[in-house]
């Protein structure tokens, strides 16, 4: 069986996607917890590639790393690749999120997924970014997900992403489009599918 670091202390971003790998003869582990990687890139893929490439790096082991966040049209694509540091919480996240779009008749907004697989020697092998354009909802509706997701809104399902059964957030989100894109470019380097 074949191990791959996530570059990500977050167990349960870990959980999420492990299954995305369902079938196949893999296992996903943590990175070390002492090794912090600052987020210095200008775009989600290149938080992916930095991440990726520097645990590949500190540990002698493949790597797969992700980016994602929130970019809204009003405020310029804000918060962005800040879209973790935009507030202490989720809950400040989305106070400031809705402040700042008080009154703006544009609520397009879009998450974004970046997705990295380093070799060993930190050699960025497979990139992929997937796109799920919404809106921003007025106020937040739905207890599951996390993050933006409670106002986050997909009007072709009439639901936030806090809304959404797991499976179908599975299905439509931004991270399983930019795994849509990834697995058969891994499949095929891993496993000849």
């Amino acid at each position: 069986m074949q191990s791959f670091i996530l570059a990500t202390g977050n167990p349960g971003k870990l959980e999420e996607m492990q299954t995305y790998f369902t079938g196949l003869d893999l296992e996903l582990l943590l990175k070390p917890p002492e090794l912090e990687i600052e987020e210095t890139g200008e775009t989600f893929v290149d938080n992916a590639c930095l991440k990726a490439s520097e645990v590949a790096k500190a540990t002698g082991e493949w790597a797969i790393a992700d980016d994602s966040g929130l970019a809204i049209d009003a405020l310029g694509g804000a918060p962005g690749i800040y879209s973790a540091r935009y507030g202490n919480s989720d809950r400040d996240r989305i106070e400031r999120v809705l402040r700042e779009l008080d009154g703006s008749p544009n609520r397009r907004a879009k998450f974004v997924c970046a997705i990295a697989l380093a070799s060993p020697s930190g050699e960025i092998v497979i990139t992929t970014e997937g796109i799920c354009p919404g809106e921003i909802i007025q106020a937040p509706r739905g207890t599951g997900g996390f993050g933006y997701d409670p106002i986050f809104y997909l009007p072709q399902h009439q639901l936030t992403f806090a809304e959404l059964t797991p499976e179908m957030k599975h299905q439509v989100s931004h991270r399983g489009e930019a795994f849509k894109l990834f697995l058969p470019k891994f499949r095929a380097l891993f496993f000849n599918q």
